[in-house]
């Protein structure tokens, strides 16, 4: 299948995309869901009330892609080319994805579902999670210095699993950091 490229388009209720790069491009309420976007390259392209749940990623290309609005359910973002890897999320369900040994510095998740989503041996560093549900979320092994939990809420992290160096959490949020010692704070 012949790749394309397009520049600077608006797409819109697709639910089928033509194997290629897009660079500078809009995807507006197009559902994805299940498709194989393999060796895709997307560059500089925002995602607005998307669909992409359970979609093979081997070998796709996502640099300063933008996630709005959108179900991510079931992604494996670790198959992806890592060359320029670089996103950001605002009030997204990504629940059941997977970002296992990605680095992914300083990534903005805002308003996001990431319930038992995979972090292990991911490094995050300088990463922002405002507003965000991390309810069996795995953080193990993971670089988590300079993060930011402050908003964030249902995490558990186990500081002796995790580097935490200057990572920022709020007084409420702490018993996240504590649930392995199955205390009871009050």
């Amino acid at each position: 299948m012949p790749k394309t490229y397009h520049l600077d388009k608006t797409f819109t209720n697709l639910h089928e995309l033509s194997k290629g790069e897009y660079e500078d491009c809009t995807f507006d309420t197009c559902n994805f869901s299940n498709s194989d976007l393999s060796g895709y390259r997307f560059i500089n392209c925002t995602f607005e009330n998307c669909d992409l749940s359970l979609s093979e990623l081997r070998r796709t290309a996502f640099q300063n892609t933008k996630f709005n609005n959108s179900k991510l359910l079931g992604l494996h973002f670790e198959n992806c080319d890592t060359f320029g890897l670089s996103f950001s999320f605002q009030n997204c369900q990504l629940n059941l994805v997977s970002f296992y040994k990605l680095i992914i510095k300083k990534t903005v998740f805002s308003g996001c579902q990431l319930q038992e989503t995979d972090f292990s041996e991911c490094d995050l560093m300088g990463s922002i999670f405002d507003d965000c549900d991390l309810a069996q979320t795995i953080f193990d092994s993971s670089n988590l210095e300079k993060v930011n939990f402050r908003t964030a809420y249902n995490y558990s992290i186990d500081p002796e699993r995790n580097r935490l160096k200057k990572a920022r959490f709020s007084r409420l949020g702490l018993a996240g950091l504590l649930d392995k010692y199955d205390i009871e704070i009050e």
